[in-house]
């Protein structure tokens, strides 16, 4: 057993605490972070007090979130023992799914096993991707799953980033031959005007999202030759019309913006050995007054059709700034009145 606590009884008013031992000192080191930036974020989300003495963490606290940070801290320990780094996304990562998942106790337990069969990894050219939310696992399982699925949920709660990591591992692995990523052309609420250059020039201010989600996964010069092969395709929606897309994986961006007539003409393309991921957002539809939505529709009448998943997000899954999750949710409020 790598890790062990003791509780130590309240003395003279002062709160109980946990001592686990670290007998890697090398593993400590890093588990703390750069000027315990990784301590000092587990304190601020958890309202403890964690103090370092040689190879062992104090935890002072209340009880139960003394827990949830030995579960913290030890799923982190774990994924150091297994070679792998902890950054901060990965502290949020366990302080979002560990400690709200798992006591102590179970922790303690087979805890190699729990942390490799429970972990969802995907694997691209630069990097690993892993959930860090539970949202956000089930959505990763579903798309590893069925031939169709659906985000829906609002802004930040990687519905994108996550699909195209999906499809550039499936691709790596050669599961599928080649990679469409699209989105509906349409402005956010502004006209633009007309823009110069070619079409590739006036589109691809409306694909940047999808060429950043790529960036991250795939190094420049490769990413730029599979687009030149053709091998990875950025297009609008409206240049799908017409195609058969086989042994590929297909995303479809932002389609709250698409009409229903687009969205049906997007799902009749699926073609064989293809999978089809379609992301949205219900709440920022920027298709004229009295257009209805196709993502909408989609949901109304694709829920109980087989082999097709819906994966639904809230302002909890957000992982960008903690502020966006709290716009998110003002907006909402003040939608509701």
């Amino acid at each position: 057993m790598a890790l062990s606590s003791l509780n130590h009884p309240i003395e003279n008013g002062i709160p109980s605490q946990v001592l686990i031992d670290f007998p890697d000192n090398r593993l400590m080191i890093d588990l703390c972070g750069e000027f315990d930036r990784n301590l000092t974020e587990i304190e601020n989300k958890l309202s403890i007090q964690l103090i370092r003495r040689g190879n062992q963490i104090a935890i002072i606290g209340a009880e139960e979130n003394r827990q949830d940070a030995v579960s913290v801290l030890q799923g982190l320990y774990q994924r150091l023992e297994m070679g792998r780094s902890v950054e901060l996304e990965d502290v949020d990562r366990e302080l979002r799914m560990g400690s709200a998942s798992q006591n102590s106790e179970a922790m303690q337990k087979n805890q190699k096993e729990m942390f490799s069969s429970d972990r969802v990894e995907l694997k691209t050219r630069k990097k690993s991707v892993e959930p860090r939310t539970d949202a956000q696992k089930a959505y990763v399982r579903s798309m590893l799953a069925h031939e169709l699925a659906f985000g829906i949920g609002p802004a930040g709660t990687g519905k994108t980033y996550l699909a195209v990591a999906v499809a550039v591992s499936k691709f790596i692995t050669g599961e599928v031959d080649r990679i469409v990523l699209s989105r509906p052309a349409v402005e956010a609420g502004e006209k633009l005007g007309y823009l110069p250059g070619d079409m590739k020039d006036k589109v691809d201010p409306y694909m940047q999202p999808l060429y950043d989600a790529l960036n991250d996964f795939l190094p420049g010069k490769q990413l730029a030759k599979l687009i030149e092969e053709k091998r990875i395709e950025i297009a609008p929606l409206a240049f799908m019309r017409g195609r058969t897309l086989s042994h590929a994986f297909v995303v479809l961006d932002e389609a709250q913006n698409a009409t229903s007539m687009q969205m049906k003409m997007f799902l009749t393309r699926l073609g064989e050995g293809s999978r089809m991921v379609i992301t949205g957002d219900r709440t920022q539809i920027d298709l004229p007054r009295g257009v209805n939505s196709g993502l909408i529709d989609a949901e109304h009448f694709l829920r109980h059709l087989p082999k097709i998943s819906f994966n639904y997000f809230t302002s909890k899954d957000v992982v960008r700034h903690p502020l966006v999750a709290a716009i998110i949710d003002a907006y909402d409020k003040g939608a509701d009145r």
